[in-house]
């Protein structure tokens, strides 16, 4: 279930954690200007830092890491092979994003959907596609190298709205990885999906509902 909480990932990982210019943030906020009281999801675990800025805008954050959700009920044997089960499916759906219809006004996704397996992905998307209300905003990060066998994983922490801290948590093989046609078409049933260019390995897309 969603969670308010201090961060208590702050020193994840043996590396820094990197500050990093995000247009995506930047834009993702940019749409929400003006509007007050609004109900968004972040989807990399709870955290002060963006409990703070989000609140700090009027808004309420309901806060999910499901990434570990993913380990937890998935990561014994086969990870991916695990997440094909359609029983296995329905109880991560009953334990995860477990919310009312309609009651989010935007979602922080982050980089969670490489890690899904297609049957499992499929759900994820179902059920977000009905969890945030028509004209949402979402954000989602893709890694821009298509054939890597491992990519890094992070929390994601905002420190300003055009500004994310990324602490490391650690490699992880992809379920797949996604071109821009790939994630036109995994964002096919929403109104718009918008790409940003960035220097480094990252791919930011803000997609409107």
């Amino acid at each position: 279930m969603p969670v308010f909480a201090q961060d208590s990932h702050s020193a994840a990982g043996k590396n820094q954690p990197l500050s990093r210019h995000s247009n995506g943030l930047e834009h993702f906020f940019a749409y929400l200007h003006g509007e007050h009281g609004l109900r968004l999801l972040d989807l990399s675990g709870a955290s002060q830092a963006n409990v703070g800025f989000i609140t700090g805008l009027g808004h309420r954050l309901y806060s999910e890491d499901l990434l570990a959700s993913l380990d937890q009920l998935f990561g014994e044997g086969d990870f991916y092979g695990n997440q094909c089960a359609p029983e296995a499916i329905r109880r991560f759906l009953a334990q995860s994003l477990n919310l009312p219809e309609g009651s989010c006004d935007g979602a922080l996704i982050w980089d969670l959907l490489e890690f899904l397996a297609p049957p499992l992905l499929k759900a994820v998307m179902d059920r977000l596609s009905r969890l945030v209300k028509p004209r949402a905003y979402l954000l989602a990060i893709f890694h821009g190298d298509e054939r890597a066998v491992e990519v890094p994983t992070y929390y994601y922490r905002i420190c300003d709205a055009r500004t994310l801290l990324l602490a490391p948590r650690g490699l992880r093989a992809p379920a797949q990885l996604f071109n821009n046609r790939a994630i036109e078409k995994l964002f096919q049933g929403f109104e718009t999906v918008k790409f940003f260019l960035t220097r480094d390995h990252l791919r930011e897309v803000v997609v409107k509902r």
